[in-house]
């Protein structure tokens, strides 16, 4: 069975940090794309960053460029999302999603090329 299993998220001051954890079972992670999302209360999901499998390319949303760190350990089959700064704009439930290869880096923004997708874990950035 298929799985993704968040983690790391939690409440944390302004200007602080989390790293959010993505590990997968079931599948090799190194084979997909892997994408983190969030989605707060009344707003669409959005697509946070991005890494492809293969060359790795990156994507960043604007909003998170120079803040947010994605990576990849194959070896423990886990993507993470390091989150610094953080601004109460971050607060939302983040996702990890598995897309198969063969898509543009430029389409790893969108939720729908998305094969797989974890359950969530909840980011309160509050004083």
């Amino acid at each position: 069975q298929l799985q993704f299993v968040e983690s790391g998220g939690g409440l944390v001051q302004p200007g602080g940090s989390l790293r959010l954890s993505c590990v997968a079972s079931g599948f090799t992670l190194d084979y997909y794309a892997i994408g983190w999302f969030r989605q707060a209360p009344g707003k669409e999901r959005e697509g946070v960053s991005a890494i492809s499998s293969g060359d790795g390319a990156i994507y960043y949303a604007d909003s998170v460029k120079g803040r947010f760190t994605i990576s990849r350990d194959n070896a423990k089959n886990t993507v993470y999302l390091q989150m610094n700064s953080l601004k109460p704009e971050d607060t939302a439930a983040y996702y990890c999603a598995a897309a198969s290869p063969g898509h543009a880096m430029t389409t790893y923004r969108y939720a729908d090329i998305y094969d797989y997708w974890g359950q969530g874990t909840q980011v309160t950035v509050s004083s």
